[in-house]
């Protein structure tokens, strides 16, 4: 009897880099089981990898942190591109910082949000609230406006009501200095900015969100202002399996 020889086929290894994982069809299915329906998963893992090329020292973070922050970015929505959301490397943790322009995206897609402004207050404007409401802010742009003294955050709701966060410049510095990049980046070159985003942070507490979502924006918080060791991950990822891949790799 004539013997046949039967070629036995061998599954492909796991990829172990970073970029290996994102390419693959098993991490573009968590991404598309974890985003909403209008997102694409390609274009997410593509955004991803050019964050890693922009900041190599993410390839140094463990993975489990690295994707537990991406799986958070697609469960709402928001893409790592630098703009809305930041993922920032802190030793051998990837921590997801979500900008300003983020939150506000998040709160206009409650629905029940039509308009959010936000604001420092300088020694020359003429600036009135009351019990926590803004009257009216108003400067001249042919002058110079003179030191920072305080920052607001105001948003209009569906029926016209407003929620409004004023802070010091004293208490914005005060969470300034909680934060594990106050003394560099954008809190050094661009402070008016991050001064406002603290303060649409606190209103944003105000606007009613998924718990889902919520959850995910107090545990952002939470990562920039505490120990990344010490933060649990959101509860409605707790049952996403990510990838277990040696250590030591990319």
């Amino acid at each position: 009897m004539e013997k046949t020889n039967t070629e036995v086929a061998t599954p492909a290894p796991a990829p172990k880099t970073l970029k290996g994982i994102l390419t693959s069809d098993a991490m573009k299915e968590q991404f598309a089981n974890a985003m909403p329906k209008h997102c694409d998963p390609d274009r997410f893992s593509r955004i991803a990898i050019t964050a890693l090329s922009k900041t190599p020292k993410l390839m140094e973070c463990s993975q489990a942190s690295f994707f537990r922050c991406l799986l958070d970015l697609s469960a709402l929505g928001i893409e790592p591109d630098g703009r809305r959301a930041h993922l920032i490397p802190y030793g051998k943790e990837c921590t997801l910082i979500l900008d300003y322009k983020g939150i506000v995206e998040l709160m206009k897609r409650s629905g029940d949000v039509v308009k959010i402004h936000a604001d420092v207050v300088c020694d020359s404007d003429v600036f009135e609230h009351d019990m926590g409401e803004i009257k009216s802010h108003t400067y001249n742009l042919k002058t110079d406006r003179g030191a920072v003294y305080a920052a607001y955050a105001q948003v209009t709701m569906k029926d016209g009501s407003t929620q409004s966060a004023i802070m010091s410049k004293s208490e914005v510095d005060g969470i300034r200095g909680r934060s594990k990049a106050g003394k560099s980046g954008p809190w050094v070159s661009d402070y008016n900015e991050m001064a406002k985003k603290t303060c649409i942070r606190r209103v944003s507490k105000l606007v009613t969100m998924s718990p889902e979502i919520s959850m995910i924006v107090d545990d952002s918080e939470k990562r920039e202002f505490a120990n990344v060791r010490n933060v649990t991950p959101p509860g409605s990822l707790k049952k996403v399996e990510l990838f277990k891949p040696e250590e030591g790799s990319e």
